[in-house]
């Protein structure tokens, strides 16, 4: 049985299930966000009680081991509404996923992107940077600092021609419900004349790197899918490619040097993943710069604009130790 947790809505997860099942294979879908309000999790040391039960509505599924597990979109654990206190919410969710963590933790199977707490490390931009010069990546210069005067010897010796972005993956909702998403955005003079504001949390202070194209790197085990994005056709994608103008921003399918490829699959590898998306800039002069990798990258906009088989090489990647099933359950979506 192949487990895929996600969202229901998650259209990359449903074409992958899909390809999933039309192999004959057995597929089990949960969203974590119906954990613990609406679905029950069990993990069993009890002899002859098989040591994962999970179960949602009228479903159970009892099973001792998993063939692979695709950890795409976890959503937050919900708290039941019968519960009103928010301190306690706060404390119940928290204890929730811990415990969706100690499960995860505890699956002996293929796993992809890899295990929650490998995804978590790997993220870390400060110390996924020393990765990847070791493995001979070109990085533009940089600091990860929250010393302003780190912070302006930079500034100075690059002539002012800075970028800056957030030294994690934060997002912030409003009391509105609206969300804010901090983007790159490069230093201003203004910047410079309130350097002391760094001082109360670290940012990731680079060099601008001139771009041809930037190219987004998506590996799956020892598969590797590039992609051109011309973020350079649009003023509105010209310093961070997020800020998406598809209409105006050519995708094409790319193909790497061999060298710049076996770089990106080593360095999903020893981040201990699995699967990895990577960020690069393809400067004018011909050269490749890193710029992050990304446990949990997107892939479905890449995959439409440009044909490449993305979702087959996850599926292929999901179905590799697991034996077709004679009768094969409905698509279902916990």
């Amino acid at each position: 049985m192949i487990l895929i947790i996600s969202t229901p809505n998650d259209a990359p997860a449903n074409g992958v299930e899909v390809r999933l099942r039309a192999r004959g294979l057995k597929v089990l879908r949960f969203d974590t966000a119906d954990f613990p309000a609406r679905a029950n999790l069990t993990m069993s040391y009890r002899p002859g009680v098989p040591k994962y039960t999970l179960r949602v509505g009228d479903d159970t599924h009892r099973f001792d081991r998993l063939d692979a597990v695709w950890f795409r979109k976890p959503g937050q654990p919900e708290i039941h509404a019968d519960i009103k206190d928010e301190e306690i919410r706060e404390v119940m969710q928290q204890d929730a996923s811990e415990f969706l963590s100690a499960v995860w933790d505890s699956l002996d199977c293929r796993a992809l992107p890899g295990i929650p707490s490998d995804m978590k490390v790997a993220q870390r931009k400060a110390s996924q940077l020393g990765r990847a010069q070791a493995l001979g990546f070109e990085l533009a210069p940089t600091i990860v600092s929250n010393d302003p005067r780190e912070f302006l010897d930079l500034y100075r010796t690059e002539s002012g021609r800075l970028i800056s972005k957030i030294n994690g993956a934060l997002t912030l909702r409003s009391r509105m419900g609206s969300e804010f998403m901090r983007y790159t955005n490069t230093v201003s003079t203004r910047d410079v004349l309130h350097a002391h504001s760094i001082s109360y949390g670290p940012l990731v202070l680079q060099a601008y790197v001139p771009k041809r194209v930037e190219i987004r790197v998506t590996v799956v085990a020892d598969k590797v899918f590039a992609a051109e994005i011309h973020s350079q056709s649009a003023n509105r994608t010209r310093f961070d490619w997020r800020r998406y103008d598809l209409g105006t921003t050519p995708h094409k399918s790319h193909e790497l040097p061999d060298d710049v490829a076996q770089r990106c699959v080593d360095l999903v590898k020893i981040s201990r993943l699995t699967y990895g998306t990577i960020d690069l800039i393809l400067t004018p002069d011909g050269r490749y710069v890193f710029l992050e990798l990304n446990s949990a990258g997107e892939y479905g906009w890449i995959e439409q604009l440009t044909g490449l088989p993305i979702s087959d090489a996850i599926a292929d990647f999901l179905a590799a130790n697991a034996s077709s099933n004679e009768q094969t359950p409905q698509v279902h979506y916990a």
